[in-house]
């Protein structure tokens, strides 16, 4: 029997090094992912761990091994191999990144032609049942190897999303983490009119102001604070491989990626007359009333990358956003990007002339939310049940899309279980009415922490 290969998750490959993901691992994932997409070129870049160049060049061996040529674009985020992938016009992409993980952990993102994701619904377990099996066909000759940049090209196709002339001279507070981003702030820095003030700005794997995830609220302060004493107009963090971002108002008060969602698809769809937006079912009622206001159509979908790209293909969507601070562009390749939304914002607050709070205060006001509360849970099937039998049989409508979502006639709740670990997920938000909203948060989370 096949020793199994843990590191494999519902999208990507995420792992402890070096008992889960090593550099042995690597190469036989990178076998197996040649044998069974077989791209004939694939771009790979890593990210700033520590261990993401040996576990590249694993990869690499794997892939020469198969016969597949390999450009490597060096240190990167995820979204500069979505969009080396599709740019080169090349079979694959595969991004060696664990992003917001603990820093003993690693992993890789992949893609197939045209930036199109690899999951478990299409190919991943077939990539983790061949290499666990460790036996591959022979390849008629060793694959090549470039090392190449597409830094400049990705630069100026972020510049497109933004007319540089309108933009106003912002002090701009941008929190790297010590993560990928900061590489590329530097790199757009001559083009915009902005103040950078960078904040833990150099890339560090050992991550020494600990690890780059904006989600967490202990993690928010450094920003939330440079913003208040730079007397900033916004403030930015991102995650480790930088393909989500996350907002902070002029006061530094955080801002759910939810109102950003409302505010980047009105743009779009002002911008560009009548478009199709897809949204997560976890926080839904901005979103549809601001998209159907526009003029637009609200696309529902399930949550996770993989499934909002899919959606977007599917019915041609200019853009896609998810609460958690993914955003999805058409003209990315349907690809998800933390460098387009800071720009698209940076030009509505130039444009209207507006800070950040102002713009997205009403939509706060008229959907206030939780934001996503997480509890660890033995038995998450069960408690969903008990949930659904308390408070489904007096709703407007039960949905199971993703997890379960009750709406009742001013206010609503996602409760969903997460794919890696034993928690469960839970949205609340009503129609204009936070008292509302914070009391069936706590009910709910009273339900949760008693089952």
């Amino acid at each position: 029997m096949p020793s199994p290969i843990t590191c494999f998750k519902a999208y990507d490959v995420r792992g402890r090094i070096p008992d889960q993901l090593n550099e042995d691992v690597a190469r036989r994932i990178g076998r197996a992912y040649a044998e069974v997409i077989q791209p004939g070129t694939v771009v790979v870049g890593h990210d700033i761990r520590l261990t993401s160049e040996s576990i590249k060049q694993a990869l690499i061996e794997g892939l020469q091994e198969q016969g597949v040529d390999v450009k490597d674009i060096g240190l990167c985020g995820t979204e500069e191999i979505y969009f080396a992938t599709s740019y080169l016009g090349v079979g694959g992409g595969i991004a060696v990144t664990a992003s917001h993980n603990p820093k003993d952990y690693n992993g890789m993102k992949f893609v197939r032609a045209g930036s199109q994701p690899i999951s478990g619904d299409s190919g991943l377990k077939d990539i983790q049942l061949l290499a666990e099996e460790n036996v591959f066909t022979s390849a008629a000759s060793r694959g090549s190897y470039e090392r190449i940049s597409t830094l400049d090209a990705y630069i100026e196709h972020l510049l497109t999303y933004v007319d540089t002339a309108k933009l106003k001279p912002l002090n701009i507070v941008c929190n790297a983490g010590n993560g990928g981003a900061g590489r590329v702030v530097d790199a757009l820095e001559s083009s915009l009119p902005f103040n950078f003030v960078k904040v833990h700005h150099e890339a560090d794997g050992n991550f020494p102001n600990g690890v780059p995830n904006p989600l967490l609220v202990e993690n928010r302060a450094a920003t939330a604070d440079a913003v208040r004493s730079e007397k900033a107009d916004l403030g930015i963090a991102w995650d480790g491989d930088f393909d989500r971002c996350f907002f902070f108002d002029e006061t530094g008060a955080f801002v759910e990626g939810y109102y950003i969602v409302g505010l980047l698809a009105e743009a779009f769809i002002a911008k560009e007359g009548p478009q199709r937006v897809v949204h997560d079912p976890r926080l839904t009622w901005n979103t549809r009333d601001v998209v159907e206001r526009a003029g637009g159509e609200a696309i529902q979908s399930k949550t996770g990358h993989a499934f909002i790209k899919e959606r977007m293909r599917e019915v041609d969507a200019i853009y896609g956003g998810e609460m958690s601070a993914h955003h999805y562009f058409r003209d990315f390749a349907y690809c998800d990007s933390g460098m387009i939304p800071w720009l698209l914002v940076s030009a509505l607050m130039s444009t209207h002339d507006k800070t950040l709070s102002e713009l997205v205060s009403e939509r706060e006001a008229l959907y206030p939310c939780s934001g996503e509360i997480n509890r660890t849970i033995s038995d998450p099937k069960t408690l969903i049940n008990t949930v659904e039998a308390h408070y489904g049989p007096g709703s407007k409508r039960v949905e199971y899309i993703d997890g379960l979502s009750i709406e009742m006639d001013d206010w609503r709740f996602n409760l969903r279980m997460s794919n890696t670990e034993p928690v469960v997920r839970l949205n609340v938000e009503s129609l204009g009415n936070r008292e509302l909203m914070e009391r069936k948060t706590e009910e709910l989370l009273n339900m949760i922490d008693n089952c």
